[in-house]
C-alpha cells in the first residue's frame, strides 16, 4: 500500500529542512502530540506508540537521492513500511511531501489506510507550520 500526504511549500531553504529532518529527533515537531506516547528518539531513530496502543519504531536508511530522508519500520513496528520525506528546493522555499509503502495485507489496508493518510498530511503542515514561526 503506497500513500502520498499533499504536498506543503516550507518557507525555508532546502539545505535547512533537511538538516532538520535529518535528525530523527525533531519528528516529534511533526507527529500530533496529542495523539502519541512514549516518545523515544536518537539522531537516526525513533519509536511511539499511537492512539490504539500501536508501537512504531523508524532507523534512518541510506537514500540514492540528497534531497530526501528515507526510513524503514523498526523491530517494534507491527508490519514491515518504508517512509520517505521528498523535498525540493524552490528559490528560497522547499517543497515537501511523504510517501509510506507498506506491507498491509487487505484487512489492515482497509484499517489503517484513512488514519495513515490524515497522519502524513498533519506531518506535512506540521513541517510546514514549523518553519514558519
Amino acid at each position: 500500500m503506497i500513500i502520498q500526504s499533499e504536498i506543503v511549500q516550507v518557507p525555508a531553504k532546502s539545505d535547512e529542512v533537511l538538516h532538520f529532518l535529518k535528525n530523527t529527533e525533531n519528528l516529534i515537531h511533526l507527529l500530533p502530540i496529542d495523539q502519541i506516547s512514549d516518545w523515544k528518539a536518537t539522531t537516526t531513530e525513533c519509536s511511539f506508540k499511537v492512539q490504539g496502543g500501536i508501537m512504531i519504531s523508524l532507523v534512518q536508511i541510506a537514500s540514492e537521492d540528497p534531497f530526501e530522508l528515507k526510513m524503514k519500520s523498526g523491530e517494534k513496528s507491527p508490519f514491515p513500511f518504508t517512509l520517505t520525506i521528498h523535498t525540493k528546493a524552490i528559490n528560497d522555499l522547499t517543497e515537501g511531501y511523504l510517501v509510506f509503502d507498506g506491507e498491509l495485507n487487505v484487512f489492515l489496508k482497509m484499517l489503517a489506510e484513512k488514519p495513515l493518510t490524515a497522519l502524513f498530511n498533519i506531518m506535512s503542515q506540521n513541517l510546514k507550520h514549523y518553519f514558519t514561526k
